[in-house]
């Protein structure tokens, strides 16, 4: 089997026989990938392909398979284990069928069997890992199908006085869940961000944000890059955070999932209006919003690749200052209706 090189970029390429031209030159092939594993995949599966014309004689599930197989390193462990939980859970109708006979009726009758039972966003995701494993493996077929419309959520955000009281009763009844929501509500991280902190990754004001915290298997493991390459960031804080942070050991001494659940319970105990963990980023970013910061500003902050989170965000208004908003807009055009009133009595 041809072994995977380094390259300077970081990437790692294999070279595989490919072929040898009329005049007995050898021509080669060369894969490139993020790590090692999925490039010598790659170069395997192009040997593989080279002896078998195409992936006819393959079932679906075992295209499935391997495509989750080559994509174990780069991504998440969270990813690949929701994968294969859909493979077990929402792809049975695939483990005995050839590609060649896929179809778009056998697919759109899939669809329509998941509709059933999931959300829109749940059935496009399936979809998606159905399309995404057989343009992996270059495999051309022409399936047409209608998927459900998905659902826009007026999910609610918090407000300033949901904050202040969450913050008020954590500082007294649960530390670890306090700092956690510091560090969210007033620096946009996420759960999985915050659990990998320690005291060496804040420097004065600044927290280096450049790992994270997920689930392999059964057990909680600190990975070197957190979700995505725009979430390796420096965030700078206000004194009233920073001084609230252990000065040695993890920043929180919790989970990812005992955050959430944690999180969830408190909310429920103080009658607040139903709003996630996560939902503190998104306060986080419409107050910054709201006092005309930048967009490209809080996309830096919060790690966010694009704006499109930030639009989502931004639709779910927030009542204290649509209040505000709402108030100046027409105190001004009362101002300029007594105006008006004054030049036509003037007039007169």
């Amino acid at each position: 089997m041809a072994k995977a090189k380094k390259l300077k970029s970081g990437n790692w390429r294999t070279q595989v026989y490919s072929h040898t031209d009329s005049e007995g030159k050898k021509h080669y092939r060369s894969f490139t990938a993020a790590t090692k594993k999925e490039s010598e995949y790659l170069a395997a599966q192009f040997g593989l392909h080279r002896t078998n014309s195409n992936y006819d004689d393959y079932t679906v599930m075992e295209i499935l398979q391997m495509y989750i197989d080559c994509k174990e390193d780069s991504l998440s462990p969270n990813t690949i284990t929701g994968y294969n939980s859909m493979l077990k859970n929402r792809f049975t109708i695939f483990n005995n069928l050839k590609v060649k006979n896929l179809s778009s009726a056998i697919v759109q009758k899939w669809i329509g069997e998941l509709n059933l039972e999931l959300s829109p966003k749940s059935v496009r995701n399936a979809y998606g890992l159905l399309t995404s494993a057989l343009n992996f493996f270059d495999i051309e077929l022409k399936i047409k199908v209608k998927l459900p419309q998905l659902v826009v959520k007026d999910c609610y955000i918090p407000i300033d006085s949901d904050v202040k009281t969450l913050i008020s009763y954590l500082r007294e009844h649960n530390h670890n869940l306090y700092i956690a929501c510091l560090l969210s509500a007033f620096g946009t991280l996420r759960r999985g961000e915050i659990c990998a902190l320690t005291a060496d990754d804040v420097k004065g004001n600044v927290i280096t944000v450049n790992k994270t915290m997920v689930k392999k298997g059964s057990e909680w493991i600190i990975r070197d890059t957190p979700k995505t390459k725009s979430s390796n960031r420096h965030v700078e804080y206000a004194d009233f955070v920073i001084k609230e942070l252990p000065t040695t050991g993890r920043l929180v001494n919790i989970y990812p999932t005992t955050i959430s659940e944690k999180f969830a319970k408190t909310v429920r105990k103080l009658n607040l209006n139903h709003f996630r963990f996560h939902d503190l980023r998104h306060y986080s970013a419409s107050i910054m919003h709201a006092i005309g910061i930048p967009d490209v500003y809080i996309m830096q902050r919060g790690g966010w690749g694009s704006d499109k989170v930030l639009k989502q965000i931004y639709r779910n208004k927030l009542d204290d200052y649509n209040k505000t908003f709402t108030a100046q807009t027409n105190e001004y055009f009362e101002k300029v209706s007594h105006e008006i009133s004054h030049e036509q009595k003037n007039f007169l």
